[in-house]
């Protein structure tokens, strides 16, 4: 029986062991999309306990805590924060064969030196151990970022924002070693069917200094405001859409259907379909003119529990796998970009891992020269960035396109802790390479495969972005 967790945790073979401790694990990080908070980077915040960085805004923690029958008020509610980390820690050890026992554990590891086990006995040495450390001059939201190799950062920001934080960052001689950028998240200017897009709207026009009347007014309000992102180094846009749509219309269509919106009026999905597909056609001209790449992450139907959202709002922990198609959406406006030849480097996510072979074919559909592998199948997301989840993104990807060009991982997470799920992926790709060499499936060229797993972990997305 091998130990709990030890150094050659998923490391099934030699070969395996030898990737990721000879090559794998020195590899520093490009974080090219989370969602921490970049005010937080800015300040070098100071956390007072573990429950603020591990559990404020982590749903993934909620939904496995809810799932043990804890009531809201100790979970996101104002109970006091040592009563929310021990619910979680009596709740961990029932969530076998979930990542978060992986992570959790991996964390407290690497951050804290912790050897043991969290469950409800234990939780309080873990407090007072974890409490202690974060105490600590290194344990900043800064030294957390340097003690996990971090040198990149791709943040995930609103038109609408004024950058404060990013141009704070960029002037401080002491942060000069961790490279913070934006990322251009123009969800909001796109649902035109959602609450709130006549105000969205307005303040979008107001961020960038254009009068807004006009689909063109619009755009150009988009536009100005990438100038802003873009003086502050972004290289990347990402789209959290629930579903790829292609659904070209006139001009004059979609000013009848802009006209609704700002007007409150219900729109039809059809005419959502509509103005959506203007303003993403736009949107993909302007990253190609760029050199911007476009990520797109679609599949998740949202906010499912009506009371749930009526009392917390989005983002907490109800959302779920959509099964609508999008095949036929993503190759139209893939394929009208391509006509013209505006297709900007593009990454696909779908949070439904049936896709995966579908994304795999799509991208042999639109390669280009701009970049190897230009069109790429996004890491295993959200509900997939487990275990069974990046062995399957990363089997299905080698079997339809070329796994040497993938960009790697990503934390997705708003917590500072979370860059040990660069390790988790790292082994979990050592392992699986690994198992195919052992089996004779690929030679045991060490050269070649150090070569190709060093850069999934870091060099091809330093490439593929330009960092």
């Amino acid at each position: 029986m091998k130990p709990f967790m030890d150094t050659d945790f998923l490391l099934e073979n030699e070969t395996a062991r030898v990737l990721y401790h000879r090559y794998a694990a020195r590899m520093p990080i490009i974080d090219y999309h989370c969602h921490i908070n970049p005010a937080e980077i800015a300040a070098n915040r100071q956390f007072d306990n573990i429950t603020q960085v591990w559990l404020g805004g982590d749903h993934y923690k909620w939904r496995m805590i809810r799932s043990n029958g804890v009531p809201e008020e100790e979970i996101t509610g104002n109970a006091p924060d040592r009563v929310k980390f021990q619910r979680f820690a009596e709740a961990l050890p029932r969530a076998i064969g979930n990542p978060m026992y992986h992570w959790t554990h991996l964390e407290l590891k690497r951050y804290f030196g912790y050897e043991g086990v969290l469950n409800g006995d234990t939780a309080e040495e873990v407090w007072q151990l974890c409490n202690r450390a974060l105490q600590q001059p290194d344990m900043t939201v800064r030294g957390l970022i340097r003690q996990s190799g971090v040198k990149v950062i791709g943040t995930t920001d609103d038109p609408v924002d004024d950058l404060q934080y990013h141009r704070q960052i960029a002037a401080d001689p002491t942060c000069a070693d961790i490279r913070v950028v934006p990322s251009y998240r123009p969800d909001k200017a796109i649902n035109i069917h959602k609450a709130g897009f006549a105000d969205y709207i307005r303040k979008l026009g107001e961020a960038s200094g254009v009068a807004i009347a006009t689909v063109a007014d619009v755009k150009a309000a988009l536009a100005a405001a990438m100038d802003r992102f873009e003086a502050l180094g972004c290289k990347a846009s990402d789209h959290g859409i629930d579903y790829v749509m292609y659904r070209p219309a006139t001009d004059e269509q979609v000013e009848a259907v802009f006209a609704k919106g700002m007007a409150g009026a219900p729109v039809t999905e059809e005419e959502m379909e509509q103005y959506a597909t203007a303003i993403l056609l736009f949107l993909g001209r302007e990253y190609a003119r760029r050199g911007w790449v476009m990520q797109l992450h679609y599949g998740a139907l949202r906010n499912t529990n009506q009371n749930q959202f009526a009392r917390l709002g989005p983002d907490t922990g109800y959302d779920c796998i959509s099964t609508r198609s999008c095949g036929e959406g993503i190759t139209g406006l893939l394929n009208a970009l391509e006509v013209t030849g505006e297709l900007p480097k593009t990454i696909l996510y779908s949070l439904n891992p049936a896709d995966n072979e579908l994304l795999g074919t799509i991208l042999g559909c639109f390669q280009g020269t701009e970049a190897a592998g230009k069109i790429q199948h996004g890491s295993a997301w959200w509900f997939n960035d487990n275990k069974t989840g990046m062995e399957k993104q990363l089997t299905d990807l080698a079997n339809l396109s070329l796994l040497g060009n993938f960009i790697g991982m990503l934390t997705d997470s708003r917590s500072f802790l979370s860059y040990t799920r660069h390790e988790y992926f790292r082994r979990i790709l050592c392992n699986l390479i690994g198992r195919w060499v052992e089996n004779g499936e690929y030679p045991a060229d060490m050269d070649t495969l150090g070569t190709l797993v060093q850069d999934i972990c870091y060099n091809n997305a330093a490439r593929y972005f330009g960092f």
